[in-house]
């Protein structure tokens, strides 16, 4: 086991969806623990806030913009990480988004094509995209944000659940692929969490009760919960681990 745990120092990690929420407390986790974080996110004005707190916070980051379902912009994003720091050590695919609606009576076939873009073609697009900068290096580890929805299917979700699914198969499909190259491909899997994507479930306190009556610890996840498992992954504790998903949930899937 490699002495240097989870010290990050000197990688270059890429977290998609930093601005906000989970993807700004997984920048933040990493900045500290002494990598060159990027962020990047659709809205160049969620980025320069999120650059402006975390600085605050005394974590400097860098941040693109960029829409990670559109190929052109994800290989610009790319070739903008290369010419600032010639290399990629770790990519977390956080990104995600979903709109709650039935899937067969779903009236707007757009959604379906919003919701598995963003989750899992996104997905696909930036990890494609990081190998290259990974292999001049030799070795990388890529972390997907998946859900414990991807195998319980929830109301309202069906859609994001597929999604979801689609990633946990991706990872283990480019694990194997990749595991050449020195590249790992791990996911993790939280239960909800207390993030600015899920508060129209946990802002509402009887629906919250609700959800937490199916947690056994009790409680929905708060964002620090699921990043002491990024880092892992992300760090050299983790090099004989690929392919996993690893559930990250209080017991709910137990």
């Amino acid at each position: 086991m490699n002495e240097m745990g989870l010290d990050l120092t000197g990688k270059v990690a890429l977290v998609t969806g930093g601005s906000r929420g989970l993807g700004k407390a997984i920048a933040m986790a990493m900045a500290g623990k002494g990598a060159h974080v990027v962020i990047c996110g659709r809205k160049q004005e969620n980025l320069d806030q999120a650059v402006a707190d975390l600085h605050e916070k005394g974590v400097e980051v860098a941040a693109f913009r960029a829409n990670v379902g559109l190929p052109d912009e994800v290989a610009n994003l790319f070739q903008s990480i290369e010419a600032r720091f010639g290399k990629l050590d770790i990519l977390v695919n956080n990104v995600g988004m979903n709109i709650l609606t039935p899937s067969v009576a779903m009236a707007d076939d757009g959604l379906w094509d919003k919701i598995i873009t963003t989750n899992l073609k996104g997905t696909f697009l930036t990890s494609r995209g990081a190998v290259p900068l990974m292999r001049k290096v030799g070795r990388g580890k890529i972390i997907n944000i998946s859900s414990i929805a991807a195998r319980k299917a929830a109301m309202g979700m069906g859609i994001y659940c597929v999604a979801k699914a689609g990633v946990d198969m991706l990872t283990r499909v480019l694990a194997v692929e990749l595991a050449q190259d020195h590249i790992t491909v791990n996911a993790v899997a939280p239960c909800m969490v207390r993030t600015q994507f899920s508060q129209p479930f946990w802002s509402n306190e009887s629906l919250l009760k609700q959800i937490a009556a199916g947690i056994p610890m009790g409680r929905i996840a708060e964002p620090d919960d699921v990043v002491g498992t990024v880092l892992f992954l992300s760090s050299d504790l983790a090099d004989f681990v690929t392919g996993e998903i690893m559930t990250v949930d209080g017991g709910a899937m137990a």
